[in-house]
């Protein structure tokens, strides 16, 4: 009755219609009837439907087919293939992200547990697992991409219309300006990296403090252009608060990615002031600047989550037998640490990761309404929204093979990390 809902037919007309979704769908039919009818629809190997709805001869190979949407009359195969590529970009994108920083910063804060870094991102990571992320993409755009603050973003979308004739990277109006961009971020890059592995904990701290506070400076003056205000107030203080936290870490490679991003867009900020001339931004760097925020609203809370469980854990091996062991035999720190602990710590990461892969799925479903990415998240509330059954079907589909994917791989990961696990 829902799919001729709202049409202006005639009641002979609707009557027929009706007819012919029940003989199709078998809509009329028990609910488990019509449930055997669908996975005989998507299983390979089935009786063939025909074209009436009804059953033709027996197949091995038969193909799936996962039916037409009630909504849109196009195939759900052709239209999942056009929306999982989306979701997918956003989920190869966010778990090595979560992953990466969250092992980094778990292991930091265990390996100074009690110390100012392992509070400080103890109060971080709460807040982040605090924060909805249907909240926290409605800030970001609020903030980010809005007109009345910092527009630095796009509010929503995977790139502009413009960008699919443009060139693949971006392209200069002269050979000038791409020597003068590259060597603008060759030098910033390079001089942050070796400031950040070369120079002390003071050294760092106090450069940190002063990037820091030019940087709060110049936003607030971005916003408002006034040379000092209320503003000014907030946003120093808390930018040169947080690169000096950045500038102490203890672990190198964090150091280095912080360095390394940072001397990137400070590179490109400053040839921009010398005046170098792009023509065009290019399909590549569009794409990535439409993806900041959506990945970031993404991860952060994954990210919060693996932290914190990378920490405990690691302070759980760390107090074991094993670990004390090595240590009385003389075995330096670090070697406990990554030959001995961390390997056992990746364990419950492993368990994690199982059910990581269909909760961000679930996770793009609010991000992808928020930013209009046009992925298999905003596909599932447009079929909920308009009970587009075939649709609902599928992406339920989808969602618990990924289940299943995660835990093969979780399995996989088992056998190769824990030596005492093996599948005979």
């Amino acid at each position: 009755q829902s799919l001729v809902d709202g049409m202006e037919l005639e009641p002979q007309s609707r009557q027929a219609l009706e007819d012919y979704y029940n003989k199709l769908y078998g809509l009329d039919q028990p609910a488990p009837v019509q449930y055997v009818r669908w996975l005989n629809n998507i299983s390979p190997i089935g009786f063939e439907r025909l074209a009436d709805g009804s059953f033709g001869e027996f197949s091995l190979w038969k193909g799936p087919d996962l039916g037409t949407s009630f909504r849109y009359g196009r195939p759900v195969t052709d239209m999942i293939a056009e929306r999982l590529p989306i979701t997918l970009l956003l989920n190869l994108i966010s778990i090595p992200l979560i992953y990466a920083l969250a092992i980094g910063i778990g292991v930091q804060a265990a390996r100074q547990r009690g110390g100012r870094f392992d509070v400080t991102s103890n109060i971080f990571l709460l807040g982040l697992w605090s924060v909805p992320s249907m909240l926290a993409g409605v800030l970001f755009i609020g903030f980010f991409a809005s007109e009345q603050y910092w527009r630095w973003f796009p509010t929503g979308g995977l790139m502009r219309r413009e960008t699919a004739d443009q060139t693949f990277l971006p392209l200069f109006s002269s050979f000038g300006d791409v020597f003068i961009t590259v060597l603008c971020v060759a030098l910033i890059t390079v001089a942050l990296i070796s400031a950040a592995v070369s120079f002390s904990l003071k050294k760092r701290q106090y450069a940190g403090v002063i990037v820091g506070a030019l940087l709060g400076y110049a936003m607030a003056f971005n916003l408002h252009g006034q040379a000092f205000g209320v503003l000014h107030l907030f946003l120093i203080p808390s930018m040169a608060l947080l690169f000096r936290l950045l500038a102490g870490l203890n672990n190198i490679a964090l150091r280095i990615i912080v360095a390394g991003t940072f001397g990137i867009g400070l590179g490109l900020a400053i040839s921009r002031l010398l005046g170098v001339d792009i023509l065009q931004g290019g399909y590549l760097l569009d794409r990535l600047w439409h993806l900041v925020l959506p990945v970031i609203a993404l991860s952060y809370g994954g990210l919060a989550f693996l932290a914190k469980l990378t920490r405990s854990s690691l302070l759980e091996n760390l107090a074991a037998d094993y670990a004390r062991t090595a240590r009385a035999k003389g075995v330096d720190e670090e070697t406990v640490l990554w030959r001995h602990v961390f390997r056992n710590s990746l364990l419950p990461l492993i368990t994690v990761s199982a059910t990581l892969l269909p909760s961000l799925l679930a996770g793009s479903v609010i991000v992808e309404s928020i930013f209009s990415i046009d992925g298999m998240g905003k596909l599932a509330v447009e079929a909920v929204q308009t009970r587009d059954r075939e649709l609902v079907l599928s992406v339920t589909l989808i969602s618990g093979l990924l289940t299943l994917v995660g835990y093969l791989l979780a399995d996989i990961a088992y056998a190769i990390v824990d030596p005492r696990v093996s599948y005979d």
